[in-house]
């Protein structure tokens, strides 16, 4: 009865075409008209001209030359899904180990794929039935333009989603196609189970003839995520118990769990959507036996290169294809770790999936094959993007005013405190700075690491220097919210141990490594060890959009600021409706957080304290 209420209203409000509200099978939280639409194939729901021959091709006045920040379909389609948040005890594992508690999206450790076409509109319905959290969820790598109040970035855009029952709607453009994710920025609920991946179809560099889908790689630890943020507040990072290839893994210890498979079609041309969901991994990815070809790097379309490995890090995504040209057998698909150790470990020796030739027996590869290549956890350099931008590197002159050095503090308590320009972030869940724009109140917290960008249209550049004064620094993957940005420049190649040589820009000598014309563009890129990494972007965006680490524990610890770009255009551009959601959810945080037992002692923008009902983890301050 619900769902064909759901199926009316949807079609009287012009939701959904007439013809999606057919019969289908329905999807866990899809509605049932918006499930049969998706299922059918790409060719029938775009033009004829986007073939398994020419990809490139979308629709009529669309193609993979279109600059989507200029162009981009009206399909007046929107896609709706729920996403309901639970938690549950000693949950049986995939490598066959129980864990005290996860958090699930619609009961699985990952949630639902959402699925759309270049152009639509997503409307997500998200209930918090956790116990104790609030949560919020942000829609990594899409720009929110005009839609900065459903970025899902607590304590920034919105107030915390209320536990028991507490829910709030999200709803954004598919204004950029690709593949992404969406995870929580509250809580642990990133690294207990608060992640799924994204879709939006579009048009390829590249023709292939088989989608294979999404493919989420991630780190997986046997302790609750919380507890982990713990002990990374007074030690190093431990490493990961195993790893996880879209949700499966095998147990190297007892042989519980199972190894990912992906079925090839012999002489076919397969797309794979790579996507690091860590906490805090980054993988060196070697199909053995075979290249692979990437056309789209995060959700920037690429000219085609291929290679032989592949460095992925935590939040980066790879669309490549895959030639099934060898012989038909099974093969190892491996992840391992570089950078003497910098950037991942893991109990796992050898995580690994099973690429199966349709044909093949159902047997586990023979051939063990050859380690990729040692990134030295840094990230492609030389990709080059198909819809062109350059910048003026003239235009870069270093000032205090957009130069980020990242710093560790060390020696307090907590031991280990991450800072961006001498100041560790610390947002206000009760009070998120779109509460000041709304209010015209530029009194920001100092503690809220807030860099205001007035400039319209216009191209800002910053420098990120990793502890330039301090004895050694680790890789970083930096991640911005609401852009792609252009990495400019960044210091010399190292290995990413030590001992380390400190590389601080040098005008002088730095500005023949900057370049100008269509550089690498995307949403997270690899700040290098006791290095540089000039980055640009243009203010073409208003919104409030958080800078940080990617790596959970950096960002838990700090290491973030964030972007208020335009205020005075981001407060006349809010919707009645969108304001009115948000004070209506954050009247109902408000009147939830007094009532939490349990402190809040992070940044708050990845995770909190939180126990459940099991006081023997709970460390009093």
């Amino acid at each position: 009865m619900m769902k064909s209420f759901f199926s009316a209203a949807a079609l009287l409000l012009g939701l959904v075409a007439p013809s999606a509200v057919l019969a289908a099978p329905s999807l866990p939280g899809v509605p049932r008209e918006v499930t049969r639409d998706l299922l059918r194939p790409v060719e029938e729901r775009q033009s004829s001209c986007h073939t398994a021959a020419n990809r490139a091709c979308w629709a009529p006045g669309f193609d993979i030359n279109t600059d989507y920040e200029v162009s981009t379909p009206n399909t007046g389609v929107t896609r709706t899904y729920t996403l309901t948040l639970t938690e549950v005890d000693n949950w049986l594992g995939p490598d066959g180990v129980v864990k005290q508690k996860v958090m699930l999206v619609n009961g699985d450790i990952f949630g639902p794929t959402i699925t759309a076409n270049w152009g639509d509109w997503i409307q997500v319905n998200v209930i918090n039935n956790l116990r104790t959290n609030g949560t919020s969820i942000h829609w990594h790598g899409l720009h929110q333009k005009g839609t900065n109040m459903h970025d899902g970035a607590n304590g920034v855009t919105e107030c915390p989603i209320p536990p028991k029952g507490g829910s709030r709607i999200y709803r954004f453009r598919a204004q950029q196609y690709g593949t992404s994710w969406y995870h929580s920025h509250f809580s642990a609920q990133y690294g207990n189970g608060v992640v799924g991946t994204i879709v939006v179809n579009g048009p390829a560099s590249l023709p292939y003839d088989i989608d294979l889908g999404v493919f989420p790689i991630t780190d997986y630890y046997h302790k609750p995520a919380d507890v982990l943020v713990e002990e990374t507040m007074n030690g190093g990072p431990p490493p990961s118990d195993t790893v996880l290839f879209k949700g499966h893994g095998k147990n190297p210890q007892t042989g519980a769990g199972k190894f990912a498979n992906v079925t090839l079609t012999p002489g076919k041309r397969h797309r794979l959507r790579i996507i690091n969901t860590s906490t805090h991994d980054h993988f060196q990815l070697k199909l053995q036996n075979h290249t692979m070809t990437i056309i789209a790097a995060d959700m920037v379309p690429v000219q085609a290169q291929t290679v032989d490995s592949l460095f992925l890090a935590v939040g980066q995504r790879y669309d490549v294809t895959i030639d099934a040209n060898q012989s038909v057998g099974n093969y190892w698909f491996n992840a391992t770790f570089g950078g003497g150790l910098a950037c991942g470990a893991s109990l796992n020796p050898h995580p690994a999936a099973v690429f199966r030739y349709q044909g093949a027996p159902n047997t586990l590869p023979t051939y063990i094959g050859t380690p990729a290549a040692d990134a030295n956890c840094m990230d492609l350099n030389n990709l080059t993007p198909v819809v062109s931008r350059s910048v003026p590197t003239s235009g870069f002159t270093p000032r205090p005013n957009n130069t980020l050095p990242v710093s560790l503090t060390l020696g307090g308590t907590p031991l280990f405190v991450w800072k961006v320009n001498g100041s560790s972030i610390n947002v206000d869940w009760d009070k998120p700075i779109v509460d000041y724009v709304i209010a015209q109140n530029t009194s920001y917290p100092p503690q809220a690491n807030v860099i205001t960008v007035n400039s319209v249209n216009q191209w800002t550049y910053w420098l990120i220097e990793n502890d330039p004064t301090g004895p050694f620094s680790i890789p970083h993957p930096m991640h911005l919210h609401g852009h792609d940005f252009l990495v400019v420049g960044r210091s010399p190649d190292q290995p990413a141990g030590v001992p380390q040589t400190r590389y601080r820009f040098n005008p002088a000598t730095d500005m023949a490594l900057l370049k100008s014309s269509n550089p690498v563009r995307r949403d997270v890129a690899m700040l290098p060890a006791n290095g540089w990494l000039l980055i640009a972007f243009k203010s073409d965006n208003p919104g409030a959009w958080l800078f940080h680490c990617h790596i959970a524990w950096h960002v838990s610890g700090g290491l973030s600021v964030q972007y208020l770009e335009r205020p005075d255009d981001l407060r006349n551009g809010f919707s009645q409706a969108d304001k009115n959601q948000h004070n209506n959810n954050c009247n109902a945080w408000r009147a939830y957080w007094p009532t939490n037992p349990y402190p809040k002692i992070d940044s708050g923008l990845k995770v909190k304290k939180w126990v459940g009902e099991h006081p023997d983890w709970y460390i009093k301050n």
